[in-house]
């Protein structure tokens, strides 16, 4: 199970990504981590909508009041221009941080010269 400093520094680059392929829901979202995640990450409402609400304050998200066919209201995201951008700049920093990694642990090819001092 991941850190709860782990989620939280993954929360935003995930939900942008999640949004980045189409519009969600609250409940779909939190779904598709689960999923995604093969149940290792699992995330609540009361987690994620404040996170939602502080990204739509940021721009990076807005959001959309929905009737369902079945005449409920769905509250859908979608990700903006700046989500966007933000969300490249995150891929960028988590890429290279997953790289160090690989290279530490000897699993992206390179020999890393540690001084240990």
């Amino acid at each position: 199970m991941a850190t709860k400093a782990l989620v939280a520094a993954s929360t935003k680059p995930l939900i942008l990504s999640i949004l980045s392929h189409r519009e969600n829901y609250g409940y779909q979202i939190i779904k598709e981590v689960e999923r995604l995640s093969d149940g290792e990450l699992q995330w609540t409402d009361a987690m994620l909508y404040p996170v939602l609400s502080r990204m739509e304050k940021e721009g990076l998200v807005r959001s959309q009041w929905v009737k369902t066919e079945a005449g409920r209201r769905r509250k859908y995201y979608h990700i903006t221009d700046e989500g966007t951008r933000q969300l490249a700049a995150e891929r960028e920093q988590w890429m290279r941080v997953n790289q160090v990694f690989l290279s530490l642990w000897g699993l992206g090819g390179k020999d890393p010269e540690l001084s240990i001092a």
